[in-house]
């Protein structure tokens, strides 16, 4: 027993060596430096949304720069006890041991993952829209399933997500919805969630209790920031007012405060409604466009003639995840091969395991490419 304690702290003294190779203590603390010198400006709240960047870095980076710091003590504890657990052969002093190397574990695998991201925007805010696909009814409603999962892991993680537009569907579910998820490399995590998303089930919306294949398109782009410089000329833009409406259209206010705003050059067309007033929701419509915008500029960039990696048909034939609840209960990534039973827990956000499988699976494309 005592080897394989020994193998295992051996293991977990590597893998943080590997962290923190890429992850650079120094680099991280003149960050620190650099951004509390900035916090501290008198004229810092001059530009509130500048401000509110600073702030929200520095508090990354000291909060990443304490975690790291921290493991290399964490490890040290668990060696020791381990090394009592065994001199005493104490088996509650093991048991504590065990708790404390399987937490180790997770927490270095989830700074491991962090040190997969290092795309062009991993680090900002994403912007998620769900499309309902093939599948009538069920697709919406399957639209609005992956809608609450999405906002349940957002919670889970204590990340700040925030619905933008919702667009009802007739009967039941919706038709589309597009939220935003404020958390450091937000971009980076969600963006393997993108593709075609399956739902295997008997239908509720079938009244003679027949199996249904239905399916939702999941897009995932990174947050515009002010010094991205993706400037639209007015001309190229065409804006429609309309009031917001909830299920069934009912009216949820008497003015024309929502924005349909539609890129002309590319046809790229986003919708707000869930702001106040039609000045808030044009602003969040203009944000999530250039963000748009942003994305195929990045793609251009890469190959003048790949696609758009938004493009999905969100139909047979190109899914990367199927949601099985009928006639046996599975969640299966295409891509990764991960699996899980337990479709509830997934539905109810439990998905962190899926998003890191995916992280990991890029990567390894990533190298192969190279």
């Amino acid at each position: 027993m005592a080897t394989d304690y020994n193998a295992e702290i051996a293991d977990l003294q590597h893998t943080l060596a590997e962290i923190r190779a890429v992850m650079d203590p120094d680099a991280l603390r003149d960050r620190v430096a650099e951004l509390s010198e900035a916090a501290v400006a008198p004229d810092l709240w001059d530009d509130q949304a500048n401000a509110q960047s600073i702030t929200s870095a520095l508090s990354h980076a000291q909060s990443e720069l304490e975690r790291l710091e921290k493991l290399d003590d964490r490890i040290e504890d668990a060696e020791t006890l381990v090394e009592l657990g065994l001199e005493e052969d104490d088996a509650e002093t093991l048991e504590e041991a065990d708790r404390a190397l399987a937490k180790l574990r997770r927490d270095l695998g989830e700074l491991e993952i962090r040190t997969l991201l290092h795309g062009d925007y991993d680090e900002r805010d994403a912007v998620v829209t769900i499309r309902a696909g093939a599948g009538g009814v069920d697709a919406a409603d399957f639209a609005e399933m992956l809608l609450r999962m999405y906002l349940r892991w957002a919670e889970r993680n204590h990340y700040s997500a925030k619905v933008m537009d919702t667009s009802h569907a007739e009967e039941a579910g919706i038709k589309s919805a597009t939220f935003e998820v404020n958390a450091p490399y937000a971009y980076g995590t969600l963006s393997v969630e993108a593709g075609t998303h399956r739902l295997v089930r008997i239908s509720p919306f079938d009244n003679q209790g027949r199996r249904q294949t239905s399916f939702a398109a999941v897009e995932v782009i990174p947050l515009i920031e002010s010094t991205d410089h993706i400037d639209i000329p007015e001309a190229e833009i065409k804006v429609d007012v309309f009031r917001s409406s909830g299920p069934g259209g009912q009216s949820v206010n008497t003015t024309d405060s929502a924005v349909r705003m539609t890129h002309i050059p590319t046809g790229i067309v986003v919708s707000m409604q869930n702001e106040k007033s039609q000045i808030q929701n044009r602003a969040a419509a203009l944000r999530v466009l250039q963000s748009r915008l942003l994305l195929v500029r990045q793609e251009q960039e890469k190959a003048e003639q790949k696609e758009l990696a938004g493009d999905i048909k969100a139909s047979w034939g190109d899914q990367m995840r199927s949601y099985v609840l009928h006639p046996y209960q599975m969640v299966k990534d295409l891509r990764t091969e991960h699996e899980v039973g337990n479709t509830s827990g997934v539905f109810d956000g439990d998905i962190d395991d899926f998003i890191d499988a995916g992280i990991r699976w890029r990567r390894r494309l990533e190298n192969a490419e190279d």
